[in-house]
Parts: structure tokens; C-alpha cells; sequence
């Protein structure tokens, strides 16, 4: 690991490798100055022969930028991975004075290549020496110098962004430079047993159940209470079985146990209305649910299906069946009851209507009662539906052998 010291500590002991040893291998550079400034600034006020080492661009380590580092994060624990950077450098040469010659420059930048290329790897110790308080020489990967390849127009572009001209420089690639994150690391506390009375593992066999479709009777495109629905799909296992419904209205999932299906691919399952359960009216929302089959076994963990839509539609009464042209004040029930944040549309013919108000009884085993001012309606002969959270209620009738669709003449309104 390293603090938020590590660039300026990787910039000084480079600078102090090349300002140790150009001169050692070429003495007539013996009053060279290294420089760490941008490129705009790097000749100003300084006429002796100069290299300058200028940092042109961080970039993030892919490789350790979601590690962990070793030795300080234990299996179990989560912390931020370091900031794990590469360190790009550009170094270029200027002669003396102001003729500024190629021939020492190009003896700057040869000695300083040279020296590069035979000191690969930054060492602790020269680290450690580059600048107080710095514990890069610390972290767990060592830094490596490397050149970079830059093409004539990438590094023309690079020089014209600080609006000077143009020198033969040599670009270097250090890495990685490891910041430690200061977040803290969460550690969880020991495991004492693994699973109930430390059984360890509990290993299932067997795929769970998967469902593909809902089927409403009669091909209806909503179940409403009291009905039948047909569950179909794979592995569907009625042995501790339980088919939950969840809505965004209720708190809790509405759990109900499944019954033999006519194939070996489906399953049945009641929707309890309130002569059969006294709570289903508060139980239930009219609406859409998504629904799943959960298996619990004794002593091990539960298998569970996917989710797929299930829609149920408000049964409703209307009063009265006729009215005069004008305005039509109707009454609707709904069961089950609506709850407050419920959306509620009267569908009139092709009208959508407003309720007026809703009423919903704390009497738990009453519908909630709805009322409706219908205004301008001519004569004639309305189809009544109550739309709840978009799932509409059916208008349809069946009878006959085999059962035909008719419109339910509780569910209209002459006008006359």
C-alpha cells in the first residue's frame, strides 16, 4: 500500500536517478539540471543543459483495479480495491544557451534513455530517500519503467496542446503506483457453525420448479375469486408445495396450496372468495400479482420457481340496471375491496369515468362501494366495467352446452 504521496514520490526518484547518473556516463554533462515542469514551462530561466521529466497523464491499472490487496483483506471481508494507476512520462532534452544545440541535447536524451533502460525497476531504498513521509517503497508490487511507443502525430498533438514547439522526446510508462483506499475495511465476525446444529452443507438434488404460464378459466384474460386457475410448467411437485402471490398493495405474499392438475404439467389452485375464507375480501387487491411455487422440505432450504404475471379481476354489482337520459349516478361494489392507493376507472360504453368517492368499510367482510355521476349520456344500452390498477372486471357470462360468451345483463345500463 502506498499514501497519496506515491506520484510525487515516483516523480522525485526519477528525477534523482537521472540527475545521478547521466553525468557518470558522460562528464561533459556534469551541470546538467532535471526539471519536473509542464512542457510550455520547462526552458524558462535555465540555460544549462536540462532534461525535463514531465507527468502527462494518469491512467488506471486494469488489472488491480478490483483486487484486492494481499495480506490486508481476508476471505469474507470487503473493502475498496487500492487506486491502482500507470504513470506516463515524458522526457526531453535542451542543450546550453540559447543556440541550444543537438548535439548536447541529443547527448542529454541518449544518456537519459540509457539510464532508463538499465534501471528497469525502481528500488525501495531510492524510494524511501526521494521524499519525507512517502511509504511507496512500501506496497506489495514493485514499480517498473517501461518505454511507449508514441507516434509522430500523438506526441505533435500532446506538444500543441501547450502551444510550444516541438522537441524529440522519448515517452516512459511507470507501473503500477498502488494508493491505499481509506475506506475501512468491513470485517464479518468468526463462523462458529455451518448451518443448524453446524451440519455444514446441505446439498439439493433435483431442478426446481419452472412455470411458463397462468391460465384463467375460460380463457379469460383475469381469475376472479371463487375460480379455478391452471398453473402450467416443469418439475411441479405438490409435496410441501405452496403457490405464493405477491402484489405491490399488500405487505405480505397470499400463500396457497396446489392442487392435482388434469396433465402432468399443470397444477390447480383455488382462489378463495368470502364464503369460503371470511378474510378474502382484505385479504386479496383486484389487480395484477406475480406469482411463484415454493418447495420446503424438512431441515433444508427452499426451492423456488420463477415469478410470472397473474391478474385478478374486481367482481362487481352495478345499481341500478336503467336510468333516464342525462346524468346517470350508478353504484358499484367490488370485491375484493380496493385499497386506498388503488387507480379506479368507471368504464361506461366507451367512457372512463371518475369515481365520485370510495368507500371502503372497516367491516373487513364488506365490499368496498363505489359511486359514479355519468354526465350527458344519451339512450341506449351501456356495458358497465370497473377498471382497478388496469386489470378490468368481466362483463361476460357463460351458458349452454359447450358454454358460450354472452354479456352479463347485470353489467349493463339502458338508458332510455
Amino acid at each position: 500500500m502506498s499514501n497519496t504521496l506515491a506520484i510525487a514520490a515516483t516523480t522525485s526518484t526519477l528525477r534523482n536517478l537521472l540527475l545521478a547518473k547521466i553525468p557518470s556516463l558522460d562528464s561533459d554533462l556534469s551541470d546538467l539540471e532535471v526539471t519536473i515542469q509542464p512542457l510550455d514551462q520547462a526552458r524558462k530561466g535555465i540555460t544549462k543543459a536540462q532534461l525535463n521529466l514531465f507527468l502527462y497523464q494518469t491512467v488506471v491499472n486494469g488489472a488491480w483495479r478490483n483486487l484486492d490487496m494481499p495480506r490486508q483483506v481476508r476471505p469474507g471481508e470487503t473493502s475498496f480495491p487500492p487506486l491502482a494507476l500507470n504513470l506516463h512520462y515524458l522526457i526531453t532534452a535542451y542543450g546550453r544557451g540559447e543556440a541550444d544545440s543537438d548535439a548536447t541535447c541529443h547527448r542529454v536524451l541518449g544518456g537519459a534513455m540509457s539510464v532508463l533502460h538499465d534501471h528497469p525497476v525502481l528500488g525501495r531504498g531510492e524510494i524511501s530517500l526521494s521524499l519525507a513521509n512517502n511509504d511507496l517503497a512500501d506496497q506489495f508490487e514493485r514499480l517498473r519503467i517501461t518505454p511507449l511507443s508514441m507516434g509522430v502525430e500523438e506526441i505533435s498533438r500532446l506538444w500543441t496542446v501547450f502551444q510550444t514547439q516541438y522537441r524529440v522526446s522519448a515517452a516512459y510508462e511507470v507501473t503500477v503506483v498502488l494508493i491505499d483506499s481509506r475506506t475501512p475495511v468491513k470485517a464479518a465476525p468468526p463462523v462458529l457453525t455451518r448451518g443448524e446444529k453446524d451440519r455444514g452443507v446441505v446439498a439439493i438434488t433435483g431442478a426446481a420448479p419452472v412455470l411458463t404460464e397462468i391460465r384463467p378459466p375460460l380463457s379469460q384474460p383475469a381469475a376472479r375469486q371463487g375460480e379455478d386457475i391452471v398453473i402450467l410448467g416443469e418439475q411441479l411437485i405438490l409435496d410441501n408445495a405452496i403457490v405464493r402471490f405477491f402484489s405491490t398493495r399488500l405487505s405480505q405474499p397470499i400463500k396457497l396450496v396446489p392442487q392435482v392438475g388434469g396433465a402432468t404439467n399443470e397444477i390447480i389452485v383455488h382462489l378463495p372468495n368470502q364464503v369460503e375464507d371470511v378474510n378474502a375480501l382484505s385479504q386479496w387487491v383486484p389487480g395484477f400479482y406475480t406469482c411463484d411455487l415454493s418447495i420446503k422440505h424438512p431441515d433444508v432450504p427452499m426451492l423456488v420457481s420463477n415469478t410470472i404475471a397473474f391478474a385478478l379481476s374486481p367482481r362487481i354489482t352495478v345499481t341500478p340496471n336503467s336510468a333516464a337520459v342525462g346524468t346517470v349516478n350508478l353504484t358499484l361494489t367490488s370485491e375484493p375491496r380496493i385499497a386506498p392507493t388503488q387507480r379506479v376507472l368507471l368504464i361506461f360504453g366507451d367512457q372512463q369515468i371518475e369515481p365520485a368517492s370510495i368507500n371502503t368499510p372497516a367491516d373487513i367482510t364488506q365490499p368496498t362501494t363505489l359511486t359514479f355521476a355519468v354526465l350527458g349520456v344519451l339512450a341506449g344500452t351501456y356495458l358497465v366495467r370497473l377498471r382497478v390498477d388496469g386489470v378490468d372486471s368481466i362483463p361476460v357470462i357463460y351458458s349452454g352446452t359447450p358454454p358460450m360468451p354472452a354479456f352479463d345483463p347485470a353489467q349493463r345500463v339502458i338508458v332510455t
